[in-house]
């Protein structure tokens, strides 16, 4: 029944959208993606992986370069720290292209390999709270979690939206908020579009407005201190959360802060590897590093005398 009602809970967000749907979320990893997913073997691999506003739901995801991140990397844990789906905008607008599918699809694929998936619904996904402690395909469900490192630190996970000032004292104004913030984030897929054309990386518009506010900068940097102090209070060592969308590694008061960004302006991920030792991925210049080696590598190619 627990599952049925998940189920339910992702099919009434579609409701009413005509032949739009999720399908059956549950079968995705018996059936095949729209993109395929390319053989394991070559893939980096990491001890934990943390995600986080993914915002699947709306146009501003980067599913493309979300999918690649997928298929270039795996891990033994992986956190979905809140705001994977966007229920806001799915409510106001339908938007579900093939691409959030393979997302979904993936995820559940790795639950299946055996991966342990942890989901800390945030406030865009705030619905898939009442869930918290069942699992669902795989994918256990959290209001926040414990994270042991390999060199023996305890972490604190949560998404971080229960420390913003907004959304607890004027929720109306986190919704007109994510309205100016959709509306700068399709002009940032313009402006990529164009990048693309003529060649260049991905470049988050976005990414620079925030960095340039004052206030926006004064709010990222309460909100660290914020979470920062509530770690230090539950006598963990350090914390890992998402939400503002800005990466980042850092101390703050003796308790390390990670801040796993996201998938709509920086593109970026939280990952520990075996010996305990944390970095922040930056994909896009990952991806961007790949690229111009596979040119490099065709140039010196095409150079090379060929044989008789």
């Amino acid at each position: 029944m627990a599952l049925d009602d998940f189920s339910d809970q992702i099919s009434a967000l579609i409701d009413g959208h005509g032949d739009n749907s999720f399908g059956n979320v549950t079968g995705f990893p018996d059936g095949q993606p729209y993109t395929p997913e390319p053989p394991l073997d070559a893939r980096r691999r990491y001890r934990t992986i943390w995600i986080s506003d993914v915002h699947l739901g709306t146009k501003g995801c980067n599913a493309a370069m979300l999918i690649d991140f997928l298929d270039h990397v795996d891990s033994e844990t992986m956190y979905l720290v809140g705001d994977i789906i966007d229920g806001w905008r799915l409510k106001k607008k339908f938007y579900w292209p093939p691409s959030h599918n393979d997302i979904v699809w993936r995820i559940l694929k790795r639950a299946k390999r055996g991966t342990r998936i942890v989901y800390i619904p945030g406030n865009h996904d705030e619905m898939f709270r009442q869930f918290t402690g069942l699992n669902f395909g795989g994918v256990e469900i959290r209001r926040a979690a414990f994270h042991d490192t390999a060199d023996g630190r305890r972490l604190m996970v949560l998404h971080g939206d229960e420390f913003d000032t907004i959304m607890l004292a004027h929720r109306w104004l986190a919704f007109v908020g994510d309205t100016l913030y959709t509306t700068l984030m399709g002009m940032n897929l313009w402006v990529n579009w164009v990048r693309q054309r003529l060649g260049l990386s991905y470049w988050s518009l976005s990414k620079m407005a925030k960095h340039k506010v004052k206030n926006a900068v004064e709010f990222i940097s309460r909100f660290e201190e914020l979470v920062a102090r509530a770690a230090s209070e539950r006598g963990v060592d350090g914390v890992v959360c998402g939400h503002i969308h800005t990466a980042d590694i850092r101390e703050i008061n003796g308790v390390e802060y990670y801040n796993d960004g996201d998938w709509v302006e920086g593109c970026t991920a939280l990952v520990e590897h075996f010996d305990g030792r944390m970095e922040v991925l930056h994909w896009a210049e990952i991806m961007a590093e790949r690229e111009a080696a596979k040119a490099e590598q065709q140039a010196v190619g095409a150079l090379q005398p060929q044989a008789a």
